[in-house]
């Protein structure tokens, strides 16, 4: 019983780390692009940086959002039909 709970939660580590991870990346390129950009140009301008980054991160959400869906209801599903496996 102990086993499938610890399962359980390192699926859902899983499911978590796979799902933010492309929205992370999309943010880290974007930001080392706009670090790089601004170091050449000595332009230090704070919403340079934030600005690019969020429209990259929403485009990457708005853009992976069926993926993620079907994802996490694959997830929900198997969590569904495990409850009989988690009562007794």
């Amino acid at each position: 019983m102990e086993a499938k709970l610890i399962g359980l939660g390192v699926e859902t580590f899983k499911i978590a780390l796979l799902l933010s991870l492309p929205m992370l990346m999309g943010g880290l390129i974007a930001g080392l692009l706009i670090s790089i950009f601004q170091a050449t140009t000595q332009i230090n301008e704070m919403t340079l940086s934030f600005v690019p980054k969020i429209i990259v991160v929403v485009g990457i959400i708005i853009f992976m959002m069926p993926w993620m869906m079907n994802t996490m209801m694959e997830f929900t599903t198997n969590i569904i039909n495990k409850i009989p496996d988690f009562l007794f």
